[in-house]
């Protein structure tokens, strides 16, 4: 295992939101690394800082060349730069293109259990949630095809908000399926926001497909937004890039994200994000090597060990989604009941909704000695909640 990902660090009492724990739990939840962001940012970030002026910032068109040379890559999409947007976040331009995109009261269209950020960005904003739930058969999920496009021709349905690849569960979508989506979108006029934030992080030989790339049916109805932040643990300086084929789609999430603010740089973002697309392709595909030793490591200590459980395999994201349904015992219930007798704090998969209230998230992003620590105590839990039943 590379230096860069066996380093254990100490985040207490630095204002990280995973790690604002009691002494002696572990967190395992939240979508943030335990690992240190690439060298090559690092860098940059010093230089920045040393510069000692924090002023206003305009966004270069060496930021939009960056985002073109990654995209193009690693993930052989052509993009032009008058697609791309500057964003503060990917959730924000979600929230954002919800208003701009739909009416209060209409449907925004889900596959659940999905990121539970998605909830919020639609009912906040007075819409509906309307889901299309995943269906789990033999330890797998997939689409219902048919209460799809039946939801996606629903009256009111005029968004659909699409996680490509999926969280939790950690589906790369393959081309025909987006290709389908993209077809029953256009068909009901529907526009697909694809939120491809963890596009990066796949399994080593695995290429995740980004929506509006499938064809130009789907270019001409979608909205993409992809980010740095998951791939190099730099959420917390906030940059993501909104990508809109379309130039009448384009116009609109434009006009929203300038006046809800939300397109202007602080002074890191852009260094940040142009060392991350430019110098840093080889750390990621170290990255993803790391992933998927975590991963294996994961399923192979469930199926030794705690035979009670399920691991559900997925091609992307540093997330395990793991079912727990044989121990008879809500998602919620069997999530606190965890952290209070080991300390271990993972994500409740109810909070997804569709069928999560049998499954918990566990964020693998992190040093084998601490992935270990962690199974341990998962363990250990499970232990202890079969022997009280």
């Amino acid at each position: 295992m590379s230096d860069a990902f066996s380093e254990m660090i100490d985040r207490q009492h630095t204002n990280s939101v995973k790690w604002d724990v009691a002494d002696g739990e572990l967190p395992m939840w939240v979508a943030d690394m335990d690992f240190k962001t690439a060298p090559a940012i690092i860098t940059a970030l010093s230089q920045t800082a040393q510069q000692g002026i924090f002023g206003y910032q305009e966004v270069p068109q060496a930021y939009f060349d960056a985002v073109k040379r990654w995209y193009q890559t690693m993930h052989h999409w052509q993009l032009d730069t008058e697609w791309l947007i500057f964003a503060t976040g990917v959730v924000p331009t979600i929230s954002s293109a919800v208003r701009r995109l739909s009416n209060v009261g209409d449907n925004v269209l889900v596959q659940a259990p999905v990121y539970d950020i998605f909830y919020h960005s639609i009912e906040n904003n007075g819409r509906h949630t309307l889901s299309s739930d995943l269906q789990y058969v033999d330890g797998q999920y997939q689409i219902n095809w048919a209460d799809l496009e039946a939801k996606m021709a629903a009256p009111r349905t005029t968004l659909m908000i699409l996680c490509n690849p999926h969280n939790p569960i950690g589906i790369v979508w393959p081309a025909e399926t987006l290709g389908r989506i993209g077809q029953l979108a256009a068909e009901n006029g529907v526009t697909v926001i694809s939120d491809e934030i963890h596009g990066d992080l796949t399994a080593p030989g695995v290429d995740y497909i980004p929506f509006a790339s499938v064809n130009d049916v789907n270019a001409q109805h979608s909205v993409t937004c992809v980010s740095p932040s998951k791939t190099f643990n730099v959420a917390s300086l906030h940059a993501a890039t909104v990508i809109v084929p379309n130039p009448q789609l384009r116009a609109i999430v434009d006009r929203g994200l300038n006046t809800d603010e939300l397109a202007e740089p602080n002074t890191f973002a852009i260094p940040a994000t142009i060392a991350a697309y430019t110098q840093s392709d080889e750390w990621v595909l170290a990255l993803r090597q790391q992933l998927q030793a975590n991963k294996d490591q994961v399923a192979n200590f469930v199926a030794e060990q705690l035979p009670q459980l399920r691991v559900v395999k997925g091609d992307a994201t540093y997330l395990v989604w793991l079912d727990i349904s044989q121990l008879n015992l809500p998602a919620t219930q069997f999530s606190q009941q965890l952290r209070a007798q080991t300390g271990l704090f993972l994500s409740n998969g109810a909070e997804y909704r569709g069928n999560g209230d049998q499954f918990v998230r566990i964020n693998v992003a992190c040093p084998a000695e601490r992935l270990t620590d962690g199974l341990q105590r998962l363990k250990r839990g499970v232990e202890t909640i079969i022997r009280s039943a």
